[in-house]
């Protein structure tokens, strides 16, 4: 018996330390130590700061810096190995230990990576998280419809150069003088950045029915084809809200399947307890 509790201490150690690390106080508190590190790494650049202004930054950075190495130690304590296990575990790995190294002589355009630290928030808040997750998941669909859109972009670039770029006019040699400038002018026009007046009504005083071209091109490109990627993006964002629901539902089968165990284990030594307190005044 003496035994028992020794065994259930280190689990449940692990287990309180899991809890706090995951616990809604210490991530606001982790996202407000983030949210202040950004400021004073953005007031640091500030070449009007007075010496002891920017001692004090550099300690308030040392310290925040500190803290977030004790998080990641204490992480590493609760899940051992299986902290290697998360993404994004090692993402705030990578981004602290670049903090740590010396930014001086080779290493002095890691200072500027210092502020590399506020894409912690990402790992931290788990919208985010959800939100960068859809993107990655959502890649092998994009790629799809980057290819689609790489061929229109080619069979336009190439049409465009023979229609518009043989003509004599600086403009039109600038903007359709070859397959690979044609193709950046397409990208402007796609973007809907000054397409009008810079490029179109001056290509269509020249080529006045260029306008057959223009508006289906942008039809298909910037409606049709960008909204796939969105739709892309929004499917992935369901599925993944979806996975995450699926995670919490486990996640509170074996929380409670844990806490049975536990009340199954008191409830038996209270009986113990009570057979004792029973034998006791019989005896």
């Amino acid at each position: 018996m003496d035994n028992t509790p020794t065994k259930e201490l280190p689990f449940s150690f692990t287990q309180k330390l899991k809890n706090f690390l995951e616990s809604t106080a210490f991530t606001v508190g982790i996202t407000a130590l983030i949210l202040i590190n950004a400021v004073t790494l953005g007031l640091e650049t500030n070449s009007a700061l007075s010496p002891s202004n920017a001692e004090f930054l550099f300690w308030a950075d040392k310290i925040i810096l500190v803290i977030f190495s004790i998080e990641l130690t204490l992480k590493f304590f609760a899940y051992r190995l299986n902290f290697f296990k998360s993404g994004w575990n090692i993402f705030d790995l990578l981004i602290v230990t670049i903090a740590w190294v010396p930014a001086s002589g080779a290493f002095a355009v890691l200072r500027a990576l210092r502020i590399l630290r506020v894409l912690r928030l990402i790992s931290v808040i788990p919208q985010m998280r959800r939100v960068i997750g859809a993107i990655v998941t959502s890649i092998p669909g994009m790629l799809s419809v980057v290819g689609v859109l790489s061929i229109v972009f080619y069979v336009a670039a190439v049409l465009t150069t023979k229609l518009f770029g043989q003509h004599p006019d600086p403009n039109m040699q600038e903007w359709f003088g070859s397959v690979s400038s044609s193709a950046y002018t397409l990208f402007q026009i796609m973007t809907l950045e000054s397409w009008s007046m810079g490029i179109v009504r001056p290509t269509m005083e020249i080529f006045p029915h260029s306008w057959i071209f223009f508006i289906p091109f942008i039809i298909i490109t910037s409606f049709a084809v960008l909204n796939l990627f969105i739709g892309i993006i929004v499917d992935a964002m369901q599925t993944s809200h979806e996975s995450d629901t699926d995670e919490k539902i486990t996640e509170m089968a074996n929380i409670t399947h844990e806490d049975l165990k536990e009340m199954i284990s008191r409830f038996d030594k209270l009986d113990e307890k009570i057979d004792q307190l029973a034998s006791a005044k019989t005896e």
